[in-house]
């Protein structure tokens, strides 16, 4: 049995299993392609010919933005599918990560056919990967369902690290060299994160190795020796557990419909309404905060690999080592990145930097809320879901109260940049308080063969949400036009604030019907 289950199953690096933190990794790299091109899609097809844009008009750029977003989230229905019936987790990951490095290169080409075509590539890859990478997780904590809530806040912090190093890194080479190199950056670490997960897959043990159906029992969640029977669950308890998974999943639609207006009409208004060209205190300030945020993750990120390293550079030194050609690259970029930004004196932010800001604070701000939910303090899901919907309400008030002295109909402004900064921190904290919690307790209310199956019902939530966020941005123009961008900010603040609430007060009716999931 050499070192799989010893390496599988002790929690031996920060408290938990190595191979979280090699799936940590590879969902960083495709966060971190996903995140970078989206950071810098709007902006590349709104700006001018001059800037080396297309000069679409903001609705439609939007609307292609929205479709592409929500069929991100679509397809790992039929990618949970196939996976369960036919590949396995670990063959779906990897085919999926292929798709999308050429999918990224394809964007890289500059034609509007090649767009489409990348953007195509995007949507099929990433519904092989997504929720697939999670069912692994739920395989590797399947017998410790009480560290499952930390497990995913873990993971979710790799998400973030890859999505704020790429809209740092793609951003800074769209926006400085050209759209391109942007597209092109997220391509190769796409290509990278998918050879590192694919020579580390031995750490892995039996978890996701067949598809469910050939093996007896659900191998592709159980990973010991010892085959573990899977909890005979009453039908009327499984139907009930059912319900909460589709109540949840439907006020799920709510958040994104507003929290995606992030890397579209927010991106809008950082760069046609917001001050981002600084001088005096402000630039010296800012370029403090730009250094720390560009090197203090990446080293506590560096400081993570290499604690993965001393534990499993022998048994995945292929992997290790490709892992690491990819640090150094991206300390590369980085530290030319401030060589370029530090000796200016009135330095302009780009207007895709603020999409950082979500990413900084749930990698500040996830440790905190991971000990609370495992703390007596853990209030039920509803009560989780129900303030997340409040915190984005109110983030998108503040943004409503900044806006309010932008005229009627104007085209551009310069608010301060501070009500940008508070908004991002409040829809976070609303985010750690829903998504990490939803995909945790998808994974406790579903029995395990149909686990990769309801992770992608739970992504069509979101991609339901993904696509009325991208209609709702677009008629950002309409609305400012007619009334101002204080009234198109408040929609997003009534909305998820009243269905919040809605929610809180379902709490004991739902607790109820998860008969002792908590």
């Amino acid at each position: 049995m050499s070192m799989t289950t010893s390496e599988t199953n002790s929690f031996s690096l920060l408290g938990h299993k190595p191979a979280l933190f090699v799936l940590f990794f590879t969902e960083m790299w495709e966060r971190f392609s996903y995140y970078g091109m989206r950071a810098i899609f709007v902006l590349f097809l709104t700006s001018s010919f001059a800037d080396g844009g297309w000069e679409w008009s903001n609705e439609k750029a939007l609307g292609l933005l929205g479709t592409y977003t929500s069929l991100v989230y679509v397809t790992p229905v039929i990618g949970g599918w196939i996976a369960d019936k036919f590949m396995g987790y670990q063959k779906a990951i990897a085919l999926g990560a292929l798709v999308m490095t050429l999918g990224h290169a394809s964007m890289a080409l500059d034609t509007e056919t090649t767009l489409y075509i990348g953007v195509g590539l995007l949507i099929i890859g990433n519904g092989l990967f997504k929720p697939n990478i999670t069912s692994i997780i739920s395989g590797l904590y399947d017998k410790f369902p009480e560290r499952k809530d930390g497990a995913f806040t873990i993971f979710y912090m790799g998400v973030n690290s890859g999505g704020f190093i790429g809209v740092l890194l793609c951003g800074f080479l769209g926006e400085n060299l050209s759209w391109a190199w942007g597209f092109g950056l997220a391509g190769i670490f796409m290509m990278l994160g998918m050879l590192q997960f694919w020579f580390a897959r031995s750490i892995f043990g039996k978890i996701g190795l067949q598809p469910s159906k050939k093996i007896d029992v659900s191998d592709a969640i159980v990973s010991t020796e010892e085959e573990q029977e899977e909890e005979k669950v009453p039908a009327h308890v499984q139907r009930d557990r059912y319900i909460v998974v589709g109540v949840l999943a439907f006020f799920v639609v709510f958040f994104w419909a507003a929290f995606e207006q992030a890397s579209g009409s927010m991106t809008i208004f950082a760069n046609k309404f917001t001050q981002r060209v600084l001088s005096g205190n402000s630039a010296f300030i800012f370029k403090v905060v730009d250094t720390l945020i560009t090197v203090v993750p990446l080293g506590i990120i560096t400081w993570v690999l290499f604690k993965l390293f001393q534990q499993t550079f022998k048994k995945i030194s292929v992997s290790n080592i490709v892992l690491g050609i990819s640090f150094l690259s991206i300390w590369g970029i980085a530290i030319w990145k401030l060589y370029i930004y530090l000796p200016q004196d009135t330095p302009e932010i780009p207007a895709s930097w603020f999409l950082i800001l979500n990413s900084l604070f749930i990698i500040t701000l996830a440790p905190l809320f991971s000990k609370i939910w495992e703390s007596k303090y853990n209030p039920s899901a509803t009560v989780k879901f129900g303030l997340g919907l409040i915190l984005l309400g109110i983030g998108f008030g503040m943004l409503a109260w900044g806006s309010a002295t932008i005229p009627q109909g104007a085209k551009t402004a310069s608010v301060s940049l501070i009500w940008l900064v508070v908004a991002y921190l409040l829809h976070t904290m609303g985010e750690l308080c829903l998504s990490p919690v939803g995909l945790s307790y998808v994974s406790k209310l579903v029995p395990a063969k149909k686990i990769g199956l309801m992770f992608g019902v739970w992504y069509l939530a979101i991609a339901i949400g993904n696509k009325l966020a991208g209609f709702a941005g677009s008629y950002i123009d309409v609305i400012v036009e007619k009334y101002s961008m204080s009234v198109f900010f408040l929609i997003f603040t009534i909305i998820p604030a009243a269905v919040g609430v809605i929610l809180i007060l379902l709490t004991p009716k739902m607790k109820k019907m998860m008969h002792g999931v908590h």
